[in-house]
């Protein structure tokens, strides 16, 4: 097989939102808004390839916490009761409509439900299991993030750095059944001493912002054209910003397309309240959205003054963009080649967050296939994943990538600014608590043990990124605080009691119920340690809180 040089990375995460104590939860649906509109709508279209035998391979992380809610029993049988109310809501939509400028719209909308609705059930509500069958049937290569989504850089132990990368990968193992040769670094933080850790547990290759590599030490002599090497041997690739552009731009990117489906304008906030399903998808009987959109984006207008989504205009749009996107591939490719040294070939990567695809822009799963089609007849674009490119064996420059994020400015502050700097001191004092009695009890058994896993559980989705990154943004109202602060909450207690050689097994019992990620999680993944492979060094000289 020719060598690639084309790299499309999708990066599939989400918080960890599990609520049993109640019997339906507003935040859940940001669950199964992915499942209908990203996840499974990927997994179709990755289905009609392989069918046409269009030969496809896509990278895609699936984050331990994403994994962890597809497979919780009590989640599939919520989603499966959420998928079905929207479909039978959007069935009886059509009717409604019927006979108006909407009617197009409305029929495309609930065929394609209907159609989503059979493959899930044609699954049996398992999606993880479909993921791992295009795995096996080399599609995907699918890699692993932190263990929730905690940023590494920002951490005040290496204990818990460590933590996070090794509970990673433990837990993509035990439900992709292989370790992960690559990870998404959350947010793309990186900072020099992170390619150590991954070292350290067989991970290959990451992925980081552009300016991480073009101010690396010593500078990267290709740019963004070619990955490098750490110290550590692990290889890093850097996102392609002309790729990029064209898709992320709000201005310039494809998503912003007048012909595509308006994102901000739903039908749950204008169906009559006393509609047939509406209250299954209701929380509380609130008004949020649905997932139900009838408009296109028409251009800057009004959300009242858009145009009835038109479904044939907007698929020949992405035949257009897709067209248009591999064209501007082939001539960068020949670009780059051309200037490059002949042993010295290009590989890009054109890296997102998945839900973009489907969730953001209704049509992104449609355009990622259209993508694979006009590529296989391209005698340029090749396109393949970080791994094979590897596997290659290419001479990779030495270089230190100098510490980095994706998000506004580069450098952290999305994540570490005036709004939830509060949260850092919480999370380090809780740190080496953790690995204080994890030291002190390394042969702990029964309820002690499980103690010290569960205060791991806590601890961990404390650390989860996405709770500050909606502080900064204020999108979800005061639930990342009460999250973090109900995370920390629970920490506390069940460390207070471990420091008396306690354990109040009602109380852990609730938390083990609340809190029921990563069941097999081992405490000792917390014990102190010096490190001493070459480049692995400390990362606790970072400027933290």
């Amino acid at each position: 097989m020719s060598t690639p040089n084309l790299a499309l990375v999708l990066h599939a995460h989400l918080p960890y939102i599990r609520h049993p104590e109640r019997p339906r939860f507003y935040e859940e649906s940001w669950l199964f808004e992915a499942i209908t509109e990203t996840y499974l709508p990927i997994l179709r279209a990755l289905e009609r390839l392989t069918a046409d035998q269009v030969p496809v391979r896509l990278t895609m992380s699936v984050t331990p916490p994403l994994a962890e809610m597809l497979a919780d029993a009590l989640l599939r049988d919520r989603y499966a009761r959420h998928l079905d109310a929207l479909a039978e809501l959007a069935a009886d939509e059509v009717e409604q409509r019927a006979a108006t400028p909407f009617e197009a719209a409305t029929v495309a909308l609930a065929q394609d439900l209907a159609e989503t609705r059979s493959f899930h059930r044609a699954l049996g509500g398992d999606v993880l299991a479909a993921f791992r069958r295009f795995q096996e049937l080399g599609v995907l290569e699918l890699i692993t993030c932190t263990a929730t989504h905690g940023l590494l850089p920002l951490m005040a132990t290496d204990a818990s750095r460590r933590a996070q990368v090794a509970i990673a990968a433990a837990v993509h193992e035990r439900h992709f059944g292989r370790r992960p040769r690559g990870i998404w670094l959350p947010e793309c933080a990186f900072a020099p001493g992170v390619d150590g850790l991954l070292a350290d547990e067989g991970i290959g290759f990451f992925f980081m912002e552009k300016h991480g590599l073009l101010n690396a030490t010593p500078g990267a002599a290709y740019g963004t054209a070619r990955p490098v090497a750490t110290e550590a041997g692990v290889a890093a690739f850097a996102r392609d910003p002309e790729c990029s552009s064209q898709i992320w731009s709000a201005e310039s990117g494809y998503p912003g397309d007048p012909a595509y489906r308006e994102f901000h304008r739903d039908l749950g906030y204008e169906l009559p309240l006393d509609r047939p399903h509406l209250s299954e998808l209701h929380s509380g009987g609130a008004r949020h959205p649905i997932g139900l959109k009838l408009y296109r984006i028409t251009g800057k207008v009004p959300l009242g003054e858009k145009a009835p989504y038109d479904p044939a205009l907007a698929i020949a749009r992405v035949q257009e963009h897709a067209r248009h996107f591999v064209d501007s591939r082939e001539r960068q490719l020949r670009a780059l080649t051309d200037a490059l040294p002949s042993d010295v070939p290009p590989f890009l990567v054109a890296p997102f967050d998945a839900e973009l695809f489907g969730h953001w822009w209704s049509e992104g799963p449609r355009f990622l296939e259209a993508v694979f089609r006009a590529a296989a007849g391209s005698e340029t674009v090749r396109l393949g994943t970080p791994a094979e490119f590897l596997e290659g064996d290419p001479a990779l420059e030495v270089v230190t990538p100098s510490a980095c994020t994706w998000g506004d400015k580069g450098y952290y502050e999305v994540w570490l600014n005036d709004e939830n700097a509060w949260i850092y001191p919480h999370l380090h004092a809780a740190e080496r608590r953790l690995v204080a009695l994890v030291d002190a009890h390394p042969r702990a058994h029964g309820a002690f043990r499980r103690a010290l896993a569960q205060l791991g559980r806590e601890l961990l989705l404390a650390q989860s990124s996405d709770w500050a990154f909606l502080v900064t943004t204020s999108t979800a109202g005061d639930y990342p605080k009460n999250r973090t602060l109900a995370f920390l909450r629970r920490f506390e207690k069940l460390a207070s009691d471990l420091e008396r050689q306690t354990v109040d097994l009602p109380f852990l019992a609730e938390c083990e119920r609340r809190d029921a990620i990563f069941a097999d999680l081992d405490p000792s993944a917390w014990a102190s340690r010096s490190v001493t492979r070459p480049g692995a060094g400390s990362l606790t000289d970072l400027s933290t809180p």
